[in-house]
């Protein structure tokens, strides 16, 4: 049985409510400390991506709008494939950061390498070309608010068990041509925890793009080439910034000459 369908009968009965502090206690997997981790349908492997775009781990609301879409896909006679998959769509790097996101991938020349006239379409008519996903797969919250990334998830064994199983397990789904890009420097870490260990090829992983959040848009349009050096504030490291972008661009070129 799959852990989404274990959680079936809830997620479809529409008098069930997802909604608690922070989530709804049927839906709680586990308690670490100041950490709570609880299931939401993220489940869905896009077995044919090209791209992956992986993230910290889902906000709230990003895990209340996939569980209300599991639960109307469920309701409307789809199958639980289906459901999951209508479900991990919902919310995937939406709002404000999208545009970042699309900006520098687009930047680094990954729409030429995958075909495509713009990055944009990895949400929309080529979806199919990426797979989203996040360090920690379950929504996790840290004293009851959406987990940021500190403290740092490879420094904590119940976190670092969860990415082991669950992002280890779609790495291996997903297969050895696969790009991943990891969003921020706590996913960064993750990626080279993972390549220490040889879960991971490094020349698949283009660790160093800024978080596209707007918290982090100073350092994004360093990167884009929108914002000078002279002008940045002292809490942007541009240094660490170009170092990364100088890698990102070797593997992309190392990519393209395949």
């Amino acid at each position: 049985m799959s852990t989404f369908e274990r959680y079936h009968d809830l997620i479809s009965n529409p008098k069930a409510s997802f909604y608690g502090n922070p989530m709804s206690n049927k839906l709680l997997v586990s308690t670490d400390g100041r950490f709570q981790t609880f299931y939401a349908p993220f489940d869905h492997i896009n077995r044919d991506a090209k791209v992956v775009i992986c993230g910290i781990t889902p906000g709230k609301q990003q895990a209340l709008n996939a569980l209300e879409e599991a639960r109307k896909s469920l309701l409307n006679g789809d199958s639980v494939e289906v459901a999951k998959e209508k479900a991990k769509k919902i919310g995937s790097f939406s709002g404000g950061m999208r545009p970042n996101l699309v900006a520098m991938l687009n930047h680094i020349g990954l729409d030429d390498l995958l075909g495509i006239t713009n990055c944009s379409d990895l949400f929309g008519a080529y979806s199919h070309l990426a797979h989203y996903t996040s360090a920690l797969r379950n929504p996790v919250f840290f004293d009851g608010d959406d987990y940021g990334g500190k403290p740092s998830m490879v420094k904590q064994p119940a976190l670092l068990k969860q990415i082991e199983l669950t992002l280890v397990e779609e790495i291996r789904q997903l297969g050895p041509d696969c790009l991943y890009v990891p969003l921020g420097d706590e996913v960064s870490k993750v990626f080279t925890h993972l390549e220490s260990k040889g879960l991971v090829n490094p020349a698949q992983v283009l660790n160093g793009l800024p978080h596209p959040s707007n918290r982090s848009i100073e350092r994004v349009h360093y990167f884009l080439g929108k914002k000078e050096r002279a002008l940045l504030s002292p809490k942007t490291d541009a240094d660490k910034i170009d170092a990364n972008k100088a890698s990102i661009q070797a593997k992309m070129k190392a990519m393209r000459s395949r």
